[in-house]
């Protein structure tokens, strides 16, 4: 039996890239599916794919940092499929998030607070207030490395992603009470789309499973997230990083040749 079969979840940010896989998979796991994107035609595309595939999906454009638009996102779930159960938020900035501290400013910082803590908020406590009353749910957040090691040039994105993990652990006391479960996802370093093939390498060599993650190595553990495997977990993350997350660096291991290691046959 499929593990998702006769639930309805909405993923944000779900218009390409790691959203788009997630979305995709629990298609294929029976539920039915909000595909949510600030890029209202990708969004489009991702659900089309998904309804040609033979599954149930809507989309709709959304700015998670805009609390009307999330209102309105999950009004248009409960319209088109009558229920609301899984509430994965993916939505955010990363590239457009680089900017040194020095020559950041106020409404830089704000910017990037809004797309990735705000929109967390705005779209668990939406989604929370129709779980309450019907029985419960899941919410899955979506934080990063940057919520425990630091990045240069990186500061905002680094304390929003910080933000989120606080803030799943305290949704998930407040909400427990309701049977509303939330976890966290923590990806790795997942390679674009359209990564090229040196860039891969580089990453590769920094990673003990020895590749960079794809967008797809995030789907399943988020399925696991939102089914009833999963049903004694709350407040905790599922870290997917190849490894990155316990590794002990330095620079003479970082340095060393890989054909310096034991060959074992």
């Amino acid at each position: 039996m499929s593990k998702l079969a006769g639930k309805v979840a909405v993923v944000t940010g779900s218009g390409r890239g790691i959203g788009a896989a997630i979305a995709s998979r629990y298609a294929q796991e029976g539920a039915k599916v909000v595909v949510a994107d600030i890029d209202g035609e990708n969004a489009g595309a991702v659900a089309e794919r998904i309804k040609d595939g033979g599954g149930e999906a809507l989309a709709v454009r959304t700015d998670v940092s805009d609390e009307g638009e999330v209102e309105r996102l999950v009004a248009a779930t409960l319209e088109a499929f009558g229920g609301l159960h899984v509430m994965l938020n993916n939505a955010g900035m990363v590239r457009d998030a680089v900017r040194h501290v020095l020559d950041a400013d106020v409404a830089f910082f704000d910017k990037v607070i809004a797309a990735n803590l705000r929109g967390h908020y705005l779209c668990s406590v939406a989604a929370a207030r129709h779980m309450a009353r019907h029985g419960g749910g899941v919410i899955i957040t979506t934080s990063s490395g940057g919520a425990t090691r630091a990045h240069r040039g990186m500061t905002a994105y680094d304390a929003s992603k910080g933000g989120i993990e606080a803030l799943t652990r305290a949704l998930a006391l407040d909400l427990a009470p309701y049977n509303i479960r939330v976890v966290g996802l923590v990806p790795g370093l997942i390679a674009p789309d359209d990564a090229p093939p040196e860039a891969l390498a580089r990453t590769a060599a920094t990673v003990p499973l020895g590749r960079a993650g794809k967008s797809e190595d995030l789907a399943g553990p988020a399925v696991f997230l939102a089914s009833d495997d999963a049903a004694y977990l709350t407040g905790s993350f599922v870290t997917v990083d190849g490894g990155v997350l316990f590794q002990q660096r330095s620079p003479e291991i970082e340095t060393y040749p890989v054909s310096g290691f034991p060959q074992l046959t």
